[in-house]
């Protein structure tokens, strides 16, 4: 695929969604200083896996059925039991996705893969530690040495707006589909993450794993109008056999603790690149003042100290999954995923992972965010990523007692601190000096 059929089928989707003048003027403002989102260079797994091909280093095996799907996989350390499919015509390559051909996303902590049946292109949005999400495409055709491109600025039509919390980041969309996977934008359409009601999420999403009696929008296609949508028939399946062929995929589900991860880890990291890039600015028009009015370098006004404190807010509030939806019923999935995550997850002398699940009245056991771990969260300026573990400390040792945190209970907090405390070194080096 060109450069001019590239942008062309990015187009498409924006007839959907609307205007791209406000992606146009967002992207203004993050090539600008001293994001420079566009020309700044970037070392995320794809970049790496890019430069790597570049210098014969790493070959990717094509595949006539898959492409260059599998070697991708495999090369970004993707599991496909992470596979999710989605049948809603949402994204880049539309034309190629239906409820018969659904497109397939496999997905770890810093990288998502989107795979269409017959797809002119892999696509891929890659989290580097400081830029955020940044876009490729890799053409399925067989070369002996593939490339990566990065995207210009044409994703950010879609992947650029509150949605993604105003920074170039990923959104889960839940729209009521047809069996075209045609989305009824006018009868609603959901952003979700952690905190969405499970009956607004997965719309136009094929969805394996059992719910009890909660109710989602998966597996059901539109029809009539949205209070006619059926959540019933295919409510807790344990197989697509009814729904879809699955023969065509690495793998056959499309695993609902999979989906429920990948929903917060998108907002996860749009909290932190909003709070990386929000500081930054912060911290630049602060140098210009202070070189202007001669003050001391490293000085922050009151404006700048407000923006900070509201970077360090937003990042808590995703970390420790404020307002999360509770569950009613027990979940669980179908692909194996579950017990694969969990295998990844960085232990305490107990034991004990911010990558246990819990999945009977909400996601994990220790209700704060695995990707604290991440490279992104330490990527983030010092001046923002240490308030954040200051006030997180604070909070997990029982002198912030704030209405925002009040669903954590002593023995989570506890338990989350003494977990930090023996595997974060940089929150255990605060511990101590407290």
């Amino acid at each position: 695929m060109n450069h001019q059929t590239l942008q062309t089928c990015c187009l498409t989707v924006t007839v959907l969604v609307g205007s791209t003048s406000f992606a146009h003027a967002q992207r203004d403002t993050y090539d600008a200083e001293p994001i420079n989102y566009s020309t700044a260079e970037v070392n995320d797994p794809v970049a790496q896996l890019s430069r790597q091909i570049e210098a014969g280093e790493t070959e990717l095996a094509f595949d006539n059925d898959t492409g260059y799907l599998t070697a991708v996989l495999e090369a970004l350390d993707i599991s496909t039991n992470s596979q999710t499919l989605v049948f809603s015509k949402t994204s880049l390559q539309r034309h190629r996705i239906s409820s018969r051909t659904p497109r397939a996303i496999y997905f770890n902590d810093d990288v998502y893969v989107g795979y269409c049946q017959n797809g002119d292109v892999l696509e891929f949005a890659a989290t580097d530690a400081k830029q955020g999400a940044t876009f490729y495409t890799l053409e399925q055709t067989d070369d002996a040495k593939p490339r990566f491109v990065r995207d210009q600025g044409q994703c950010l039509t879609c992947h650029s707006s509150s949605r993604t919390q105003d920074v170039p980041g990923y959104l889960i969309r839940s729209v009521f589909a047809d069996s075209r996977g045609m989305p009824e934008f006018g009868s609603g359409t959901f952003t979700t993450d952690h905190t969405s009601p499970l009956k607004e999420r997965w719309g136009g999403w094929y969805v394996t794993g059992t719910h009890g009696d909660m109710r989602h929008m998966g597996n059901a296609m539109f029809e009539k109008g949205a209070d006619d949508l059926d959540r019933e028939t295919h409510a807790n399946i344990t197989s697509l056999d009814e729904l879809v062929s699955t023969a065509p995929y690495p793998g056959a589900h499309s695993d609902i603790v999979a989906l429920m991860v990948m929903e917060h880890q998108t907002q996860m990291h749009n909290a932190i690149a909003w709070a990386n890039y929000e500081t930054r600015r912060a911290v630049h028009q602060a140098d210009v003042m202070n070189a202007a009015l001669d003050r001391p370098e490293g000085t922050l006004s009151e404006s700048g100290e407000r923006r900070v404190e509201s970077a360090v807010d937003r990042v808590l509030e995703y970390l420790l999954f404020c307002n999360e939806f509770p569950l009613t019923s027990p979940v669980k999935g179908t692909s194996g995923y579950t017990e694969e995550f969990e295998s990844r997850g960085i232990r305490d002398a107990e034991g004990r992972s911010l990558r246990d699940f819990d999945l009977t009245t909400r996601l994990f056991r220790y209700p704060c965010s695995y990707l604290i771990h991440s490279a992104a969260f330490d990527g983030l300026p010092d001046v923002v990523r240490t308030r954040v573990l200051t006030k997180l400390k604070a909070i997990l040792e029982g002198y912030d007692d704030s209405e925002s945190y009040e669903h954590l209970s002593r023995q989570d907090r506890r338990n989350i601190l003494n977990i930090l405390n023996d595997t974060k070194p940089e929150f255990a080096a605060l511990s101590q000096e407290g």
